[in-house]
């Protein structure tokens, strides 16, 4: 299913793109043009390609294959333990909210004290939170307004005795498991930070990065294994630190207890605690969406540049008038030229662009293939031009 619908996708595309004029890599843009971009792949392109891994798992490669392909060189090793998440939007005005249920339970943080929140406060509709200076805490409970239970030196956390607990976050809520601990970020401000076991974790985060409704099992069960070596590296790197990674793409997507699926937490059962590594540690596992038929070499010896004969994945044609380019970079005036260097020569039109260089009538300026991709909102640094 995922290869067709890859190839229809990619034969329409190629049908209605327009050709590209270029000369030596540039594009002469004259007053009022029409610029067209398409193009292959879909993020960085490091790493394993998540469509390139559902179609090899389609055609019956497993997990170990997938990822023996995408990371050559690595071992296979463990990895348990907690991870602690900062959850981005996890606070409202400085303090950690949830919603009352049954068997919620605060915490002081590296004590043994413990309130059963449901037995002191019943009728309670809310609790939370709150900062006193650096070094003490203030527990709170909502009935017709806030009023405090405790305050407290040191640190709280809100625990739900094995059940998810309900996270009233800046826009909107969510529920996780394992605990959700006020933590101090700089002076006089916290964060939400949800410290879960690892493979806990990991329920929250493939299904946010695949369908798990539908990608193959196998596939998933390689996202499980490249999330679990991700984030096991990542802790590695950051034990003085308030967190180990956030819930964004920055590191990689987690919604909690909610985004959890059948079929996702079996890809995370069947691959319990097992990790890609590389001279003794956790391996850089990166990921990308797309590669587009070529992986794009990393910065460690296992993510090498390589063919991917099963990610065809194309974009575009996308169109843009010289003027909605020149309004993300005003400095050069009128655009009269574009050209793209440091191609990596691997696949069509040379792929990915290293550097993007404007010139208008006012100046020149040279960006990123993936900040010129970034400002026009392209899903890769692998593009064609052709000016109309």
């Amino acid at each position: 299913m995922i290869r067709r619908l890859a190839v229809v996708t990619a034969a329409v595309l190629a049908a209605t793109a327009a050709p590209a004029v270029a000369a030596d890599g540039g594009w002469d843009v004259p007053s009022s043009a029409t610029i067209t971009i398409d193009g292959h792949g879909h993020g960085h392109g490091r790493g394993m390609s998540q469509v390139g891994a559902g179609q090899r798992a389609e055609d019956g490669a497993d997990y170990r294959e997938i990822l023996g392909f995408y990371y050559p060189g690595t071992d296979w090793g463990t990895a348990t333990g907690q991870v602690r998440i900062w959850i981005s939007e996890g606070d409202r005005a400085n303090a950690l909210q949830v919603a009352p249920r049954r068997g919620l339970v605060a915490r002081r943080v590296g004590t043994a004290k413990v309130w059963d929140l449901t037995r002191a406060q019943p009728r309670a509709r809310g609790w939370r939170i709150l900062p006193k200076g650096d070094h003490a805490s203030v527990l709170q409970y909502r009935k017709r307004g806030w009023h405090q239970l405790r305050r407290v030196r040191g640190l709280l956390e809100f625990a739900g005795r094995g059940r998810p607990i309900e996270l009233a976050k800046r826009h909107g809520k969510a529920s996780y498991r394992g605990v959700l601990r006020s933590v101090p970020s700089s002076p006089g401000n916290r964060i939400t930070v949800n410290i879960v076991p690892m493979d806990a974790y990991l329920r929250g985060v493939v299904p946010a990065e695949v369908v798990a409704s539908r990608w193959p099992q196998q596939a998933q069960r390689a996202q499980a294994v490249a999330a679990r070596s991700y984030a096991a590296l990542k802790r590695s790197t950051r034990p003085g630190k308030p967190y180990d990674l956030d819930d964004t793409t920055r590191y990689q997507r987690y919604l909690g207890a909610d985004a959890e699926y059948p079929a996702s937490d079996q890809a995370v059962a069947a691959t319990a605690g097992e990790v890609l590594t590389y001279a003794g540690a956790p391996a850089f596992t990166e990921f990308t969406a797309s590669n587009g038929g070529w992986t794009v070499a990393g910065d460690e010896p296992y993510l090498p540049a390589q063919e991917d004969p099963y990610d065809s994945d194309t974009w575009g044609p996308v169109t843009f008038s010289d003027t909605e380019i020149e309004a993300h970079w005003p400095e050069i005036g009128d655009l009269n030229r574009i050209e793209i260097g440091g191609r990596d020569d691997h696949g069509d039109h040379d792929a990915r662009g290293g550097t993007v260089t404007l010139t208008g009538g006012s100046g020149t300026v040279t960006v990123s293939g993936d900040v010129f991709a970034g400002k026009l909102h392209l899903q890769s640094s692998w593009l064609t031009i052709a000016v109309r």
